[in-house]
Formats: C-alpha cells, structure tokens, sequence
C-alpha cells in the first residue's frame, strides 16, 4: 500500500522531518517560504495530510472551489484559530493541534516580558548598544518593581497556571485571574491564586495584566479600549496569547495617552506585520513570536503532530483531535 501524501507547509526541527519522511510520502518546503491562499487551496486538494503552522491561513474559501482530498490537518501548534474549523468539519477534514508540550516555554517568555517591561530591560539595553549610556546615576530608567505586586491572568488553562505558578512562588505575587469556567479554589491555591468573577474585576486590581486565552471569534479584541481604560493606572499588559485577543488600535491609544503604563508582547493581530507605533515606543517590549522558539518544545511540537497523523491513518483514536 502507498504511503499517504504529506506536505510540510514550513520547515520543522530535523528530528521531526526525518522521522516524517520515514513514515510517508512527504513534501517539505524547503525554502521555507510561507504559502498564499491559492497554494493552499491547491494544496487540499492534492495532499491526503496538510501540515500548516499558525502562520497559515486557512480562511473558509481555501476549502472552496477545488475538490477536497485532505483528510486530516496536522496543526503544529496549541491555536488554531488560523483555521475555518467549520469549514474544515463541513469538507470531512480532521484537524489536530499540540497541546501540552510547550506551557513551561510559552509561560517562560511570559515572565520575561513582564520583568522586561517592568525593568526597562529592552530600553536599556538599546541605550547600551547604541553607547549612549553616560553611567550609572540614581536617577537613571527608574522602572516598576515586581515582587509582591498584583498579576491579573486571564484564562486560567495550563500556561496561566504555569505563568500563575513562576509569578507567586517565584516573586512573591499576588494572583488574581477570570477564567471562563469556575476553577476548584483549592486547585487554584495550588498557583497561589484566586479566581475573580469577571475580567473587569482582575482589570481592576491587577498591576500586571496577562493573556493566556484562547483567539478567535469569542475572544476577539477581548481587550479592547473599555477594557484598557478599567485598568488600573500604571499597570501593564502582557500577551503572549493570540494577537487578535488585542485590539492594536486601542493598545496604541491607551499607550500614547497613559491610560497603562506598557505592554510586552509576542503575537500581533496581523502577523508578521506589527504597527510603527508599537515598534517606536520605549514602553513596549516586542518580541518576534518566541513563546515556543526552544529546540526542545519546536521538537516535542513536532512529535505530536507525527502521533497524530500516523494515529490518524493507522485508524487509531486521534490524540490531540480538535474536529
């Protein structure tokens, strides 16, 4: 029997390809170039198993048009957002996604946007490269302090417990978060946290706001200026979430006028693209999408999308099926 056809929208770690190619027919791209929606759609319609990233856009209309011969998109990544899931049920294509395997990273870069926001850590160390530093003055980017102050998380899954877990045993924080569904308190208190009936209500005592919910059309600008304006004054956002969780335009207008104090933040609403105003201000720490970037977890990210698609098609139960 011929092996199923496969194609790699992106490069993965080595490990990964190779045992891919072991396991089937697989197409990789190998320069890495990201795909367009007619290449997509060409794609469904020629590969028994598409691969795409969260930089893929799987819009409803990539599904239309040409035949459908995918049956299964292995997502490498937890979000999946980037992809018309009802279209994708309505075609009979099984999608799957990586959970679990890249919380500890994803909270990691996390923490390190707050520290960096909080210390000025990124201005400084531009000031320093740009040898503009004159010497230390007691005077000199004074930042906010961390320990003991208050964090706010929003959506309280396996990375909000984890950022929850590093914040409160780590730098003696208080923690507050909303989550969607009610959290058993002493499940809660396992992260030194507690849960607050609304966002508003983290929004109102949190001097570090952080996302960790799910994007898409429920989430959508969750954040928006209402929500910047019940922030408390000085405080700062971190995302480390989706980039639509954000509205941008607000983010900008609370930043510019003082409404919050700063923001850290590794995903954008319209990726790989982020606004002027953001990458100008000292105030915003702007990374390039890191929450996963370690060898280890692109690895294990990777691995489970093997798991999947070979479950898949030996006619095992999926692992990781979202449809």
């Amino acid at each position: 029997m011929s092996k199923p056809r496969i194609l790699v929208t992106r490069r993965w770690p080595t490990a990964v390809e190779t045992v891919l190619a072991e396991r089937f027919d697989v197409t990789l791209n190998r320069d890495d170039i990201p795909l367009g929606e007619n290449e997509l759609r060409l794609a469904l319609s020629t590969y028994d198993a598409v691969l795409p990233t969260v930089s893929d856009r799987l819009p409803a209309a990539v599904f239309e048009g040409a035949p459908v011969v995918t049956r299964i998109l292995g997502n490498f990544g937890v979000g999946y957002n980037h992809i018309d899931i009802t279209a994708a049920k309505a075609r009979g294509v099984a999608v799957t996604n990586t959970p679990g395997v890249l919380t500890d990273c994803t909270a990691d870069i996390a923490m390190l946007l707050l520290l960096s926001v909080a210390r000025r850590g990124g201005e400084g160390e531009r000031q320093v490269r740009a040898g503009d530093w004159k010497g230390w003055c007691p005077t000199h980017m004074i930042g906010t302090k961390v320990t003991g102050k208050t964090v706010g998380i929003i959506g309280f899954g396996r990375i909000g417990k984890a950022f929850a877990q590093r914040c409160h045993f780590g730098f003696g924080m208080d923690v507050v978060f909303f989550n969607r569904s009610p959290v058993d308190p002493s499940e809660a208190a396992r992260y030194g946290a507690r849960q607050l009936a609304s966002v508003e209500a983290v929004l109102a005592m949190a001097d570090f706001v952080s996302l960790h919910c799910p994007g898409g059309a429920e989430n959508r600008h969750l954040m928006n200026a209402a929500r910047f304006a019940a922030m408390k004054p000085g405080a700062f956002l971190i995302n480390t979430a989706r980039g639509d969780v954000v509205d941008e335009a607000a983010l900008i207008s609370a930043l510019e006028s003082g409404t919050i104090r700063g923001a850290g933040l590794d995903v954008y609403e319209a990726e790989p693209n982020v606004p002027e105003a953001l990458r100008r201000m000292e105030n915003v720490v702007v990374l390039p999408h890191l929450g996963s970037a370690t060898e280890e977890t692109r690895t294990a990210m990777g691995m489970k999308v093997v798991d999947n698609v070979t479950a898949f098609f030996e006619g095992r139960d999926v692992p990781d099926r979202v449809v």
